[in-house]
């Protein structure tokens, strides 16, 4: 058996951790969008957005010693847990009824590009800390980097009397 030469770990080959994990997860978004199609493959996505979603919600919580956040503060969290995960979120417009957020960087880098089913973490995410914090959430992704558009443009409607389009997210227990 031949020796592996010592110059193997300094070869420049583009991996590592956080590309593969991208890489990994890009792949099987495209999997599942192939095999089970797209509402599937966003049905088993949005599963595990529902559970990042509860967690980082219940961190945020603890880590600011509220019992909820206020319709203000729910957008800067929004935008804070995207940019501690490399993504370039920001607030376009907030009142008492609707967030409005843009996005220039996808945290899952040029992974997410045709593989719009992972754009259901954005909205299962949003959606849970809207919901568990004011009661109610609707997310419209209305652009997406992974669609092609070049950048995103999500709508968070907080009052169930709204009209529109999007995916509702209610309150636990609610």
């Amino acid at each position: 058996m031949e020796k592996i030469p010592e110059r193997i770990h300094t070869v420049s080959i583009g991996l590592d951790k956080d590309r593969f994990l991208r890489q990994l997860l890009g792949y099987l978004a495209e999997s599942l969008q192939e095999v089970t199609g797209m509402d599937q493959a966003e049905g088993f996505i949005s599963l595990v957005g529902q559970k990042i979603g509860d967690e980082l919600n219940g961190h945020y919580l603890q880590s600011l010693n509220l019992t909820t956040l206020d319709r203000y503060q729910i957008p800067a969290v929004l935008v804070d847990l995207k940019r501690r995960i490399d993504g370039d979120f920001y607030l376009i417009h907030a009142d008492e009824r609707q967030l409005v957020l843009g996005n220039r960087r996808c945290p899952f880098g040029d992974k997410v590009i045709g593989r719009p089913a992972l754009c259901m973490m954005t909205s299962n995410v949003f959606g849970v800390i809207a919901a568990e914090n004011a009661g109610y959430g609707r997310v419209d992704i209305q652009k997406s980097i992974a669609n092609g558009d070049g950048h995103c443009h999500v709508v968070i409607s907080l009052e169930a009397s709204e009209t529109g389009a999007g995916r509702e997210y209610f309150r636990s227990g609610d």
